[in-house]
C-alpha cells in the first residue's frame, strides 16, 4: 500500500492543478502529442493522448483505490459491476461501453511531468527517459469481460511528500449531470488548505480547456460556483476583479470542524 490507510478520492496535487483532466464537452476529443499543459509554474507537464474528462478523472482514482490491495505493479482483477457501482453508474451496455473505451483512453496516454524547485531545479520527474502511462498494462477477456490493469509503480513518486489532495467522494458523486466544471474546481480547491483561494479567470478558462467565449466561461463557471455552495463545498464563492483590475475567481472555503 502506498497510501496508507486511503479509500477512494486521492489525486495528486500537480495532476489536479493542471489541464490534463478537463470539463470538456461531449464529442469528439483534442488528441495531444507532447503537448505542455496548463500547469503552475512549479511544475512542467507534457501528455499524448485523447483528452480526459472529469468522468476519466473519477475512473482513475476509483482504479487507484481498487489496487490499494495489490502490490505495485502487479495485476489488479477488476469487477465491473463493482466499480461502475463505486463510480455512481448503472451497470447497463452504455456503461460498459463507455469503461471499455475510457480504460482503453487511459492505458494510450503518456505523460511526462518534471517538479521543479523555487529555484528552478528539478525536484523530481516521471516519464522523462521512459513512458509513464496512466495504465501500465491493461488486458480485457472478451469472452469472460473481465478486466485486469497494472498501474505505473512511478504513481506513488507523484504521492510522495503528501504532495496529493483527498477529494471528499461522498459529495462529488453528488455533483450534478453536466457539471463537470465543479468537480474541476473541487479537485483544484482541494490542493490548498488557504480558507480563501483566488484564481485568475483567464488561468482557468485555459486550464478547463474552455474554448466558448469568456462571457459564456463566466456564466459556466458561476454555475459550478453554485453547484459547489449547494453541497457546502465550499462556503461561497464569487468573480471579482483583482487589485490589478483582472478578473478572478475568489472562493471562500467551509471553515473546519
Amino acid at each position: 500500500m502506498f497510501l496508507p490507510g486511503f479509500d477512494i478520492g486521492a489525486f495528486p496535487n500537480h495532476l489536479n492543478r493542471s489541464s490534463f483532466i478537463a470539463p470538456i464537452a461531449r464529442g469528439k476529443r483534442k488528441r495531444h502529442q507532447q503537448t505542455e499543459m496548463v500547469t503552475r509554474k512549479d511544475c512542467v507537464l507534457e501528455y499524448t493522448g485523447e483528452q480526459l474528462d472529469e468522468a476519466d478523472g473519477d475512473l482513475i482514482m476509483a482504479l487507484i483505490a481498487f489496487a490499494q490491495a495489490y502490490q505495485l505493479g502487479t495485476p489488479v482483477p477488476l469487477n465491473r459491476a463493482e466499480l461502475l457501482r463505486k463510480l455512481k453508474r448503472g451497470t447497463g451496455k452504455s456503461q460498459y461501453d463507455w469503461l471499455y473505451k475510457s480504460m482503453k483512453r487511459l492505458r494510450e496516454g503518456v505523460l511526462f511531468l518534471e517538479a521543479r524547485k523555487p529555484d528552478g531545479s528539478t525536484r523530481y520527474s516521471v516519464g522523462k527517459m521512459q513512458s509513464f502511462n496512466v495504465l501500465k498494462d491493461l488486458d480485457y477477456d472478451g469472452a469472460s469481460e473481465a478486466y485486469s490493469f497494472v498501474l505505473d509503480p512511478r504513481w506513488v513518486v507523484m504521492f510522495g511528500n503528501r504532495e496529493y489532495s483527498l477529494i471528499d467522494w461522498d459529495k462529488r458523486m453528488q455533483i450534478g449531470r453536466g457539471q463537470d466544471m465543479a468537480k474541476t474546481l473541487q479537485r483544484l480547491l482541494a490542493t490548498s488548505a488557504d480558507s480563501v483561494q483566488r484564481y485568475a479567470l483567464d488561468w482557468l478558462k485555459e486550464k478547463m480547456e474552455y474554448a466558448s467565449p469568456i462571457r459564456k466561461y463566466r456564466e459556466a463557471l458561476q454555475a459550478a460556483v453554485h453547484e459547489l455552495e449547494r453541497l457546502e463545498i465550499i462556503a461561497k464563492g464569487s468573480i471579482e476583479n483583482s487589485t490589478k483590475g483582472k478578473s478572478q475567481l475568489v472562493v471562500w472555503l467551509q471553515p473546519s470542524a
